[in-house]
């Protein structure tokens, strides 16, 4: 997830794309850069790092004109360097993207055997380079990005710059978000609203396939054919806090609605339908060291705890390598079995987990082989690791986890395949059948996502309960647990998850008629077990929430509400079962009038033991 900026009109453009830049810096973190034109002339500044690192550079070397891009990098393809840092340069064509352009590698080798000189690592410069080409024919530039368009596959929010048409800019959108404000003789262009507020209120939105034409007197919008299409603008009255929010009232809503786009940003890049196969660069295990794996010891704390519980049935049921789970607060005292045979898989959405971190030294010491699932690109447990899986959930600032747990369990099932397959124990055809199915998790997440409404209302219903039950089965149940604790974190309602075939065992004594009772129910191997769980609680006069894939009529017993999710394949449905429950313990939580965003006592990482 990346931040883009654009700006043409009578001020200097530098120091007004470094200030935008500032307001999207949430959105990557890695590299930053901006190009100006001026005299015919494209000045380009970048570097690794953070923005600051970009203004000293600017404060050094300054740059004059009045039109401008800039960005701010979250890396999806290549490392953070200043080589692969934006804007991106083919000739006279400069290009920002935020996005993936899955078919760059096709294109790549097309561009390579026509003679062009590329210069990263990065699929966006592919972009400029099948512009700057046409360009270079004679084409005029609107026409040259419409063509360019047209061979790409993927998503992508774009702006071009070019030097021999220095009235205009152009920018593109399909699938990542893209905003053109205008005010008096000037333009602006951002991916997200925040980056315009210090100038204009009045702005439009490009919808799918669109391309905008934007001068200092204004914009037009092209549609996918090329015609022209009149939109109204809309006056934003947000502040700034709220703009940062894209309108939703807390940060967690927000992060739980970005959940599509971010699960899409984590496969994307790694995945070939064709050859099913997973790219694994980043984890450096070469076929030989898997088979030589015994078991897989994953770690990791508080949420990523529950994705590493059902990472252990992806891995054992798709990899075929035993594999066990362990709070890093335990591991580090216990003496863990564990070898150069070993493979320590660490899990952790900010890196700098403390106890998380202290299982590496351990790890190190016993000669096993350390991976880690990280969502902050250079943290700490990414330095440390041999190798490191990134999640794209992008900066998630809420304290209660979303997007970055339902990533996490994206990218234990890539890592699950592409073991499967270099150890040789998942077939092929096996492994296509799993990552078509994973083609379909964005839909589906989309799809739980329209309960909304329904939950919203069950929370008001529900807000004034002491206690809550959570239960699953099987690879669900640790979407039971992380139910439970999301409730416990932001609603301060106290709320356990269970296996359902252990309720027999202590928890139903706590059932009755004041209790809601959360259970998942989908259309699994535990199916007909899980019901008979739920008919044990209807005989105590539970209050039951159930969450299936079913119609509600199959479901034969005394229920408060039945849900339906999407129906989902076996390993992504803990990922489709998480959305409705994150909703409803956000819902209780602003029914319950607590501090969604900054719940009492917690911090987003826990960087002391």
């Amino acid at each position: 997830m990346c931040g883009i900026v654009g700006y043409i009109g009578n001020r200097e453009a530098a120091p007004l794309l470094l200030e935008s830049l500032k307001k999207l810096e949430y959105r990557g973190y890695d590299s930053a850069g901006i190009a100006v034109l001026s005299n015919g002339q494209v000045t380009i500044r970048r570097c690794q790092g953070k923005l600051a690192n970009l203004e000293k550079i600017l404060l050094q070397r300054p740059v004059r004109g009045k039109i401008g891009i800039g960005h701010t990098r979250w890396a999806t393809h290549g490392k953070p360097s200043e080589t692969n840092a934006h804007p991106h340069r083919a000739g006279a064509v400069v290009v920002v993207h935020n996005g993936i352009i899955e078919n760059y590698l096709e294109l790549k080798e097309h561009l390579l055997k026509r003679g062009a000189r590329i210069e990263s690592e990065t699929d966006s410069e592919i972009v400029a380079h099948l512009v700057g080409e046409k360009i270079q024919k004679g084409m005029d530039f609107l026409t040259a990005v419409q063509k360019s368009l047209k061979q790409i596959h993927g998503s992508y929010a774009l702006a071009f710059l070019n030097q021999k048409s220095p009235d205009r800019l152009i920018v593109a959108k399909n699938s990542t978000p893209i905003v053109v404000g205008w005010g008096e003789g000037e333009s602006f262009v951002a991916s997200d609203i925040p980056a315009l507020l210090d100038y204009t209120r009045r702005v439009t939105f490009l919808e799918d396939g669109e391309v905008a034409e934007v001068t200092a007197e204004g914009f037009r919008i092209l549609d996918g054919k090329g015609k022209t299409i009149r939109r109204p603008h809309k006056e934003i009255t947000w502040d700034a806090v709220a703009a940062r929010k894209g309108g939703y009232r807390h940060f967690m809503l927000k992060e739980i609605h970005e959940q599509p786009r971010a699960l899409a940003d984590t496969f994307r890049e790694r995945i070939s339908l064709r050859e099913g196969e997973v790219s694994l660069e980043g984890v450096h295990l070469k076929a030989g060291e898997v088979k030589q794996i015994k078991r897989i010891h994953l770690v990791a704390c508080g949420t990523a705890w529950h994705a590493a519980l059902v990472g252990k049935f992806m891995l054992e049921e798709i990899a075929k390598i035993p594999a066990e789970v362990d709070y890093g607060s335990e591991f580090r005292y216990r003496s863990p079995l564990i070898d150069s045979r070993s493979l320590l898989l660490l899990i952790s959405q900010s890196g700098e987990t403390a106890d998380t971190l202290a299982a590496v030294d351990m790890g190190r010491a016993k000669k096993a082989k350390i991976i880690s699932v990280c969502n902050v690109v250079d943290s700490s447990l990414a330095r440390k690791s041999d190798g490191v899986l990134y999640t794209h959930a992008g900066p998630e600032i809420s304290v209660a986890s979303t997007k970055a747990f339902s990533t996490q369990l994206t990218a234990l099932y890539l890592l699950a395949i592409g073991l499967g397959r270099l150890s040789g124990r998942l077939k092929r055809a096996d492994a296509k059948r799993l990552l078509q199915d994973l083609m379909h998790l964005p839909h589906w997440i989309e799809e739980a996502l329209r309960l909304e409404g329904e939950m919203e209302k069950l929370a008001r219903e529900l807000c004034g309960a002491a206690d809550f039950l959570y239960l699953g089965r099987g690879i669900n149940y640790p979407i039971a647990l992380e139910g439970a604790l999301k409730l416990k974190e932001i609603s301060y309602i106290h709320a356990e998850g269970y296996p359902a075939g252990e309720m027999k065992h202590g928890p139903i004594a706590l059932v009755d008629e004041k209790m809601p009772v959360v259970v998942l129910l989908p259309k699994d191997r535990y199916f007909q077990k899980t019901l008979g769980n739920l008919k044990e609680v209807e005989s105590r006069g539970g209050k039951i929430i159930v969450l299936t894939d079913q119609e509600a009529g199959l479901i034969d017993a005394a229920t408060y509400r039945v849900l339906t999710v999407p129906k989902a394949s076996h390993f992504l449905t803990p990922t489709v079962l998480t959305i409705p429950l994150q909703l409803l313990a956000y819902y209780i939580a602003v029914h319950r009038g607590t501090d969604v965003d900054q719940p009492r006592n917690l911090a987003k990482s826990v960087t002391v033991e």
